[in-house]
């Protein structure tokens, strides 16, 4: 059964943040630990640990020091919406993510979506705001098990260089 869920906690970013990674909405395993990504068969954690060339943090504070230690913003493109579990297919009733903020506050360089449905909705109500295209990268979520942990991270070494974008 869908439920309106309310995204339950804040981005993570600084004054140095030079890259933008979005996400689509958190898990529900991700809503329980109150932090992006927290499903233990997410590989986002290990691709970019991998692109950076660091230890996989594991603590909610070793993964923020390890994000903003790499210049990297985190955040979601929804605010809120109705979705049963964790399925992306079942998203509706989408309120975005304001992220004029984060773009205000730091030199962002490049954005990158993670997935097709971040992409989707990032397209649908945020591209136009910002002004900025968004780099759409292969999802680290279990539910892209078609791609090995190897192809992620090669897919996934844009963003440790980004250019302009």
């Amino acid at each position: 059964m869908k439920k309106t869920e309310i995204h339950p906690f804040p981005p993570v970013y600084d004054e140095r943040s030079e890259i933008l990674i979005l996400g689509s909405f958190p898990s529900v395993k991700s809503r329980e630990e109150n932090f992006f990504y927290g499903h233990p068969r997410n590989r986002f954690w290990q691709v970019t640990a991998a692109v950076f060339g660091e230890e996989v943090p594991h603590t909610v504070g070793e993964k923020k020091a390890f994000l903003l230690r790499n210049r990297v913003a985190l955040w979601d493109v929804i605010a809120s919406c109705e979705i049963e579990g964790s399925a992306d297919s079942t998203i509706g009733k989408v309120i975005p993510n304001d992220l004029s903020l984060i773009l205000s506050s730091a030199p962002i360089r490049a954005v990158f979506v993670n997935g097709r449905t971040a992409e989707k909705y990032y397209r649908l109500y945020t591209e136009k705001k910002t002004g900025r295209e968004a780099v759409c990268l292969p999802s680290t979520s279990p539910a892209n098990a078609a791609r090995r942990l190897e192809d992620l991270i090669e897919a996934w070494r844009v963003i440790a260089d980004p250019g302009e974008k």
